[in-house]
């Protein structure tokens, strides 16, 4: 029998690191100005060509190459950044693998022409699929001109799955802004179609900011800056007012290379723990300049995961240098000590004596509060019924009885407050809504109930219709039914034929709202309602690059929108269906699925806003549901067609069978 085992050829072998590190255009201009800034250049340019699908050129006017370099650039593992595996815990270069170039000539047709400084010739090369076919001199510029072209002609299906263009040119933008923040020292130009999208000349790290996302934010940031003998932080972090819900600016630089680290995420996320909402998220942009030879970048092949030698002692740094900056600006909040009551403390003096004769008082109790003038009842006693009640003598120790008294003394009976509010204010039956919240509308399309009346009106609205096949579940109160209950506030359990029914309850609220808002969509597709006061929304340039594209199925159905300078849009009406819902929110939470799933046509884009809304209006896991409203909800659900999925596709029930009950239990 022969050998099985071969070595593959080099285009081969090509082709599969080009799967890692080439996935789409970004990850092509990624490693082409990461080449440009390790030849020391001072400017680059970008110049694509539907977005990056069929041209990146990228234009520098750093060292250039020689004729043989420029040739051995293009074969595996070849590098000018390293010499020995010790070099890898000394890097200064964003490059050092040599894995780039090749990949990227094993998937695109490359012309490169390149001189270096002081030649008075260059050389002309061209690729294609890895094979060399042309390498001749050629008079140019200093610097390197790189052209790749036709980004995955060899494989018609890694084509065929790249996003639409205004989806590529979104990623491409995204991380031209990264690039562009960690290098302000450079000038960048980059260009689309013959579009200009954004021209940077050499600026402050602040300047740069504000260059990319708008002059607004320069007054949104304030400055962090610490040196310790582990790392050097300095950059900026919002405001907590100008936190954000969504589309925040979070960027972390480690010597000069972009990074993703969760841990120090973390670490920034602390610090406004207690002083914004659970719900929002502060900007932020942060350098780190430690010694090379404490992190490791040879992780992942795109080199954006990093691993530190001293993580946990940078995290307490990272906590301490933000909340002295949020400190010193009046961010974090302040200590204000009560003085009223305070004793007074004489001022020192070294030539008194101390009194160690003073008399104790035997009555004195710090932990009694002052007696107030007007009587008040004792203590209630919840476990009682709400009737009052005082605790036994018998068997007490008289410090506990007397710190009880003290206690129940100062207690006043909140409950005469509202004695006859009820009784003196019942409200009106008009005010009691009269159709459940949890109800799928009719085909007519009924006007949608505010989010905020969904849950609230529940226990005063009758029981949802449920589909007749079904069998009916037991009328609740306050307490629990013999069969249902639910679990961590997260899912409903009840009995069935064939053994224990769970159900997820957001995703089930999901499913019922967006059935309800789907109806009440087909019954008024394309009416608009108007704002009263427009709201505006500022994009990152890769956000409005979507939204251009989208726009006109934004307005089919129902969105009013304008845009004005520095990628602000004001949102003038909305689709009538929205109710009560925040627009500005469900606006950027569309973009966000357009950006992940890159399909625009009209009725993707209907189910897109129709999903967007549900997810945004649905109880949130962990959120309190009595067992009439949690009734109402299973109710509502068992009633869909299809009851079992979201409309994204994520289960909503599971069935834990009788035999797999017997399996656990042995």
């Amino acid at each position: 029998m022969s050998d099985v085992i071969k070595l593959l050829p080099d285009s081969v072998a090509n082709q599969i690191a080009a799967g890692e590190v080439i996935q789409r255009p970004a990850s092509v201009i990624k490693e082409l100005v990461e080449n440009s800034v390790d030849a020391g250049a001072k400017s680059i340019k970008i110049i694509l060509r539907d977005a990056g699908k069929n041209l990146i050129q990228v234009v520098d006017d750093g060292c250039g190459m020689s004729d043989t370099d420029a040739r051995l650039a293009f074969e595996r593992h070849a590098t000018s950044k390293i010499r020995h595996a010790a070099d890898l815990f000394e890097l200064h270069t964003m490059g050092f693998r040599g894995e780039a170039l090749p990949s990227i000539a094993a998937v695109a047709q490359i012309d490169l022409r390149t001189m270096r400084k002081g030649d008075s010739v260059g050389t002309h090369v061209e690729i294609a699929a890895s094979k060399v076919e042309s390498q001749t001199p050629e008079a140019c510029v200093p610097g390197t001109n790189l052209s790749v072209k036709n980004l995955f002609f060899n494989f018609p299906a890694r084509r065929k799955f790249l996003k639409k263009d205004s989806v590529e040119l979104s990623h491409i933008v995204h991380e031209f802004e990264r690039l562009a923040l960690v290098n302000p020292h450079l000038e960048f130009l980059l260009v689309h179609n013959d579009v200009t999208l954004h021209q940077l000349l050499p600026s402050s790290l602040k300047k740069r900011i504000a260059d990319l996302f708008g002059k607004s934010l320069d007054r949104q940031l304030i400055p962090v800056d610490t040196d310790t003998a582990l790392v050097k932080i300095t950059g900026f972090v919002s405001l907590p007012e100008n936190a954000r819900k969504r589309n925040a600016l979070q960027y972390f630089f480690v010597n000069g290379r972009n990074m993703r680290h969760p841990y120090f995420h973390k670490a920034v996320m602390t610090c406004y723990e207690d002083l914004i909402p659970s719900d929002q998220q502060p900007n932020y942009f942060l350098n780190f300049e430690v010694d090379p030879q404490t992190i490791d970048v040879n992780i992942h092949p795109t080199k954006s995961e990093i691993k530190f030698e001293n993580e946990l002692a940078i995290w307490q740094i990272i906590i301490a240098a933000v909340k002295e900056s949020l400190g010193k600006f009046n961010a974090g909040p302040a200590i204000d000590f009560n003085v009223d009551d305070a004793p007074e403390i004489p001022a020192f003096n070294p030539d008194a004596t101390a009194d160690f004769e003073a008399p104790l008082d035997p009555g004195y109790n710090p932990f009694a509060t002052p007696a107030r003038t007007a009587p008040v009842a004792s203590g209630l006693n919840l476990s009682s019924g709400g009737q009052t009640s005082t605790p036994s003598a018998a068997g007490a120790k008289p410090s506990a009885m007397n710190w009880r008294a003290d206690h129940n003394a100062a207690t006043s009976d909140w409950e005469k407050l509202y004695e006859g509010f009820m009784a003196d204010s019942p409200l009106p039956s008009a005010d009691i809504p009269s159709a459940a919240p949890w109800e799928t509308p009719a085909a007519s399309g009924p006007s949608l109930t505010p989010a905020t009346d969904i849950i609230g009106s529940a226990l005063n609205t009758p029981a949802a219709t449920a589909d007749p096949s079904l069998p009916s579940l037991p009328e609740m109160g306050a307490a629990e039914s013999p069969g249902l209950m639910q679990l961590a506030n997260r899912y409903i359990i009840t009995p069935s034929r064939d053994g224990l029914m769970v159900i997820d309850r957001h995703r089930a609220h999901i499913k019922v709202l967006y059935e309800r808002y789907n109806a009440t969509m087909a019954a008024s597709t394309g009416n608009s309602q108007q704002v009263l006061f427009p709201e505006t929304v500022t994009l990152s340039a890769s956000q409005n690059v979507i939204l251009r594209s989208i726009t006109d199925d934004l307005r089919a159905i129902g969105f009013e929108l304008t845009e004005s300078e520095g990628n602000q849009w004001s949102i003038d009406g909305i689709p009538s269906a929205l109710g009560d819902q925040n627009p500005s929110d469900t606006l950027l939470k569309i973009i966000s699925d357009v950006e992940d799933g890159g399909e625009v046509s009209a009725d993707d884009m209907n189910r897109k806003v129709v999903t967007t809304m549900a997810r945004a209006a649905a109880i949130r896991p962990g959120q309190p549901l009595t067992a009439a409203e949690a009734d109402k909800l299973l109710a509502s659900l068992l009633s869909l067609p299809d009851p079992t999925f979201t409309p994204d596709g994520h289960r909503i029930i599971t069935l834990i069978t009788p035999d797999e009950l017997s399996s656990r239990l042995g």
